[in-house]
């Protein structure tokens, strides 16, 4: 019963899955009004369709998401904002894989090796 129980969001939540391991998250639902997010799920829809079983999966790297995640619930009202390519500017430092064609768009081609997390 409480395995059942943890695998429930509250309600004003969602449960999403991120990246090809289908790392959980649970994110408040108010999230997906924010410009990152409707990027993000027109992603998913791209690469998944509606006829997706098994959750909502959002093909993005985990600690991308993470700090995505991180900085909207530090300061909500600062970053609501910010589309994807403002959140890929600021987190500089992380291969964003679900990003990649925008940034070999940027790069000229060329996607930089880039390591180096500041979370």
């Amino acid at each position: 019963m409480n395995r059942w129980r943890r695998r429930c969001s509250t309600s004003g939540t969602l449960a999403v899955y991120i990246g090809s391991d289908h790392t959980r998250f649970i994110i408040p639902t108010r999230f997906l009004n924010i410009p990152v997010f409707i990027t993000l799920l027109n992603k998913a829809e791209e690469e998944y369709g509606y006829q997706r079983n098994g959750g909502l999966v959002i093909p993005c790297d985990v600690i991308f998401f993470k700090k995505v995640v991180k900085v909207l619930e530090r300061n909500e009202e600062s970053f609501k904002m910010f589309d994807l390519d403002d959140f890929v500017k600021m987190f500089d430092d992380v291969i964003v894989n679900c990003c990649m064609d925008d940034l070999k768009k940027k790069c000229g081609g060329f996607t930089p090796l880039l390591t180096k997390a500041k979370v």
